[in-house]
């Protein structure tokens, strides 16, 4: 990952220095290069696990990874924008240990900050069309994932129009598989191996869907100090999270509890904690687990059959699911 970082970022630097100087001084809060004022700063930087997919595609097909560093910039410019929206869209104030870029620069700006970021993506790829592709169809995914992901919020806990594990899934697959897809795909097709740019692509979502619901329970039993998230945030807001369904669905007087206590509502920070406490009697964090490794198992699957050579690309898939036991 190091080694990937230390590729990625001054290529990233060279794409975002293009910009308005006050975009550019945005688009660097948002990728923890700088402070609100503009001022250097060791902000998290996140942990860019999209362009080392891509970087670490290109050498598993027996490509260099510099060959897929227009790939890997697009996809992480791509990934903060949308973060920088996705805050805007869920009014979260902070965004790994800090203010969220709206909160600091206002949504205008966080607005145009975000589109920028988009752009610059699409233009990395732009005159590459055995990768543009894939990074186009994520988008479109991401757009997708992403409205259904706040569909679901008016929609019930319980009875006809309650949300399926279908549903999640293909949200899931949208909304957090598209861009892991891409960044295989492209990093697959730069490095000289196009014909296995769709398989990549599939083993890409099946990550993506195991990554959301690890991030699903990182966002009721995660470290805020660890996650940059308020603790409970999904809870708050009455995320359709998957815990949540899984125990939802199941027989227990816990579920029946929990399925109560949701649709009431107005909940505050002990009843928050109740309702977390009730999702794990009932199913729903066991349930989680085990369905992250169903989809981690079948994404290696591939990884395995098509690139046998890709120790560091499994380790660094593995290390997406395994953040929370």
């Amino acid at each position: 990952m190091d080694r990937c970082r230390d590729l990625l970022e001054p290529a990233l630097r060279e794409a975002v220095a293009v910009l308005h100087p006050w975009g550019a001084g945005m688009a660097g809060f948002a990728l923890g290069w700088s402070d609100a004022d503009g001022r250097p700063g060791n902000g998290d930087r996140g942990k860019a696990v999209r362009p080392a997919v891509a970087l670490l595609s290109a050498e598993a097909v027996g490509g260099t990874a510099k060959s897929a560093l227009p790939g890997a910039v697009a996809v992480e410019l791509v990934h903060a924008f949308s973060l920088v929206h996705d805050d805007i869209i869920d009014h979260d104030e902070r965004r790994r240990h800090r203010e969220a870029l709206w909160k600091a620069y206002g949504v205008g700006p966080a607005l145009l900050a975000g589109d920028a970021l988009l752009a610059l993506a699409v233009g990395q790829l732009a005159t590459r069309p055995e990768a543009i592709p894939y990074l186009s169809a994520a988008l479109v995914e991401l757009v997708q994932g992403q409205t259904a992901d706040m569909a679901f919020e008016n929609r019930p806990w319980r009875g006809p129009d309650e949300v399926t594990v279908a549903e999640y899934t293909d949200m899931a697959a949208g909304k957090t598989g598209g861009l892991l897809g891409a960044a295989a795909a492209t990093g697959v097709a730069l490095g000289g191996a196009p014909e296995l740019a769709d398989r990549l692509w599939g083993m890409g979502r099946d990550l993506g869907v195991a990554f959301q619901i690890v991030d699903d329970m990182l966002g009721i039993w995660g470290d805020p100090d660890v996650t940059g998230k308020p603790v409970y945030s999904d809870l708050r807001r009455a995320k359709k999270t998957f815990p949540v369904l899984a125990a939802l669905a199941a027989d227990v007087p816990a579920a029946r509890e929990l399925s109560a206590l949701l649709s009431a509502g107005n909940m505050n920070q002990g009843s928050l904690r109740h309702v977390a406490d009730l999702v794990e009697e009932a199913g729903g964090r066991d349930a989680a687990r085990s369905l992250a490794d169903r989809y981690m198992s079948s994404a290696l699957e591939v990884v395995d059959r098509h690139l046998p050579d890709a120790g560091d690309l499994r380790a660094v898939c593995d290390s997406l699911v395994n953040r929370v036991h």
